[in-house]
C-alpha cells in the first residue's frame, strides 16, 4: 500500500463499525443503516453540512465504547451481556412498564439466575447503572478523539444516553444542553430498531409516545413527516455503497500511513472487553513485526502483518464476556462460540477493500500447521507465512497474560511452550524461533517521566485498576490502606483527565503503561 495515498476514513469506519454491532448483540449493518437514517434526517431538518458531518460519524460510531463494561454487564445480567443489550437498547428506562417488561425478560427461566437478575433489578442497581453509562460514554468519546473526528462528534457520542427530560446520563443534561447531533442520532437509531422489528407504523407510534420525554419533540416531529420515505429508502439501498455516498463534503480522508492509528484505536477497543486482554493486540503486533523481519518478510508485508495483528481479535466483540471471563471449563457450545471469533474478524475486515487483505491474515491466527486449528481448519500448505508469524506471536503474548483459568506464564515458560508447539508440528519452527527471539531482545522499559505527570506509585495503581482490581484489592496488593489506594486512584483520574476505570484502561493502553 502506498503510504502517501489518501484513504476514505468512512470506508474504514463503516467496516469496523460491524465490531460494535456484534458487541451490542445486534446484526451486522445496524450501525451503517442507523447512520444512513440519521444523516437523511439531518438533511431533512436543513442542517448545514458541518452538523450533518457530526450526525454521520456520531451515529456510525455510536457504540464505540461498548466494550468498556462488557464484563460488568455479563456479571450483572446472567452471564450474557449481548443478550441483555439486545433487550435493553430499545427499552425506555424512563417508563416503569417498559422497565418491568425488560426486567422480567432478563429474568426468564428459573432458579438462581432468575433470582439473581430480578433481585438486582428490583434493587435498581443504581450505582452499577451509573457506572455503565459513564464508562461507555467516556470510553467512546476518548476513542472518537483518537480517530481525529473532532470534539463535537466526541461530545455527541458521550451524550448518547441523555434524555430530553433530563432523566438520562451520565450528566443529566436536558433539552438544548444535549447536542443536536446526539438528539438526531437517538431518534434515528430507535426508529430503525422499531422499524426492523415491527415496520414503519411501530416506529412512528414509538416516536409519538417518547417525544418530549426521551426525544427532542421537534426532531421526533420531523421524523413523523419525513421518516416513512427515509425508511423505505433505507430498506431499498445497498447500505455499504449508500453510506459512502451519504458522507457530507468534504469527505474525511487520511494518509495511508495513518491506518496504524485507526487500527490501534480498534485494537484497544476490543482489548478493553476484558481485564485479561488489556494491551494484548498491541503487544502481539510488536512481536509480529520484529519476528516478521527475522523470517525475511519485505517491508509491505511487514506493514500488513503489523496491522493485521492489531486487528486480529476484533471478532472477540461478538462473543459474550461471560464466556471470555469464565474461570471453569467451557461447554461445547461455548467452545464453538470462541472458535467463531477469527471468523468474525475476517468478515468484519472483508467489508472494506482496504482492510480485506488484512483480514486474510488476521482471520488465520488460530490456524495450525497440522490442521488442528480454527476456524478454517487449514493445514500447512494453505497458511501463508505472515499468518504463521501472527499465530506464534498471538500464542506467546496470550501465554504471558493472565487468563481466567490460569495464571500468566513467564517469558521463559511461554518460549518453551512455543518450542513444544513447533516440535509437535502445530506452529512454524522458524516463526516460533523468531517470536521467541523478538521477545527476548526486548529492552527493559526505561522512562525519564511518566505521562501526565504520574508518579511511579500512581502508575502501579493505574495498572491494577485497569485490570479490574477493586480499591480494597489494590490496597492489599500494594500493602497500603484502602483510603490511600482511593486517594491514589483519584489523583490518577485527575491527572489523566478521566473519571472511569474503562477510560483509565484506555489511557494506560494508549501510553503503553501496562508492561511491568
Amino acid at each position: 500500500m502506498d503510504t502517501h495515498a489518501d484513504l476514505r476514513l468512512s470506508d474504514l469506519l463503516a467496516a469496523l463499525s460491524v465490531a460494535t454491532d456484534l458487541g451490542m448483540g445486534q446484526q451486522p449493518e445496524k450501525a451503517i443503516r442507523s447512520c444512513l437514517l440519521a444523516t437523511g434526517l439531518g438533511r431533512a431538518l436543513g442542517l448545514p453540512d458541518e452538523e450533518v458531518h457530526d450526525v454521520y460519524f456520531a451515529s456510525l460510531l455510536r457504540h464505540l465504547g461498548c466494550t468498556a463494561t462488557a464484563s460488568l454487564e455479563a456479571r450483572l445480567f446472567g452471564g450474557d451481556e449481548l443478550a441483555s443489550r439486545r433487550a435493553a437498547e430499545p427499552a425506555d428506562f424512563g417508563n416503569r412498564r417498559e422497565m418491568l417488561a425488560f426486567t422480567l425478560g432478563m429474568g426468564r427461566g428459573s432458579g438462581p439466575r432468575r433470582a439473581l437478575v430480578l433481585g438486582r433489578a428490583v434493587a435498581g442497581d443504581v450505582l452499577h447503572g451509573r457506572e455503565i453509562v459513564a464508562s461507555v460514554c467516556e470510553a467512546g468519546a476518548m476513542l472518537a478523539g483518537r480517530l481525529g473526528l473532532g470534539q463535537r462528534v466526541a461530545d455527541a457520542i458521550s451524550q448518547q444516553f441523555e434524555r430530553w427530560d433530563g432523566k438520562g446520563g451520565p450528566h443529566g443534561l436536558a433539552k438544548e444542553e444535549i447536542t443536536l447531533p446526539a438528539r438526531v442520532s437517538e431518534v434515528a437509531t430507535q426508529a430503525l430498531m422499531f422499524h426492523q422489528a415491527g415496520g414503519a407504523d411501530a416506529a412512528m407510534s414509538m416516536l409519538r409516545d417518547r417525544a418530549g420525554s426521551w426525544f427532542d419533540p421537534s426532531v421526533a416531529e420531523a421524523f413523523q413527516r419525513y421518516g416513512e420515505g427515509l425508511l423505505r429508502a433505507n430498506d431499498a439501498v445497498d447500505p455499504w455503497q449508500a453510506v459512502l455516498e451519504a458522507e457530507p463534503a468534504p469527505v474525511h480522508r487520511i494518509r495511508a500511513g495513518e491506518l496504524d492509528r485507526v487500527a490501534r484505536c480498534f485494537a484497544d477497543m476490543v482489548d478493553l472487553k476484558s481485564a485479561y486482554t488489556l494491551g494484548h493486540s498491541t503487544r502481539t503486533a510488536e512481536l509480529a513485526e520484529v519476528a516478521g523481519r527475522e523470517v525475511g518478510l519485505d517491508d509491505p508485508a511487514i506493514v500488513d502483518l503489523r496491522r493485521a495483528a492489531l486487528l486480529h481479535d476484533l471478532g472477540r466483540a461478538g462473543v459474550s464476556s461471560g464466556i471470555w471471563d469464565k474461570q471453569g471449563a467451557l461447554t461445547r457450545s461455548e467452545q464453538e462460540q470462541v472458535r467463531l471469533h477469527p471468523y468474525h474478524t475476517e468478515r468484519i475486515l472483508a467489508c472494506s477493500p482496504v482492510l480485506a487483505p488484512l483480514g486474510r491474515i488476521a482471520g488465520l491466527h488460530h490456524e495450525r500447521l497440522d490442521g488442528s486449528g480454527y476456524h478454517h481448519g487449514l493445514a500447512a500448505a494453505a497458511i501463508p507465512l505472515p499468518a504463521r508469524v501472527l499465530a506464534a506471536a498471538d500464542t506467546f503474548q496470550s501465554l504471558t497474560q493472565n487468563r481466567p483459568h490460569r495464571a500468566a506464564r513467564s517469558p521463559a515458560q511461554a518460549a518453551e511452550r512455543l518450542a513444544d508447539d513447533a516440535r509437535a508440528g502445530r506452529l512454524d519452527t522458524d516463526c516460533a524461533r523468531a517470536v521467541i527471539a523478538a521477545a527476548g531482545q526486548e529492552p527493559t522499559l526505561v522512562r525519564g517521566t511518566w505521562p501526565s505527570g504520574l508518579s511511579d506509585r500512581e502508575v502501579e495503581v493505574l495498572r491494577l485498576a485497569a485490570r479490574g482490581l477493586s480499591n480494597r484489592e489494590i490496597a492489599q496488593t500494594l500493602v497500603i490502606s484502602r483510603r490511600t489506594a482511593e486517594h491514589h486512584l483519584q489523583h490518577v483520574y485527575a491527572k489523566i483527565g478521566t473519571s472511569t476505570r474503562a477510560a483509565a484502561a484506555l489511557f494506560a493502553m494508549e501510553h503503553d503503561l501496562l508492561r511491568e
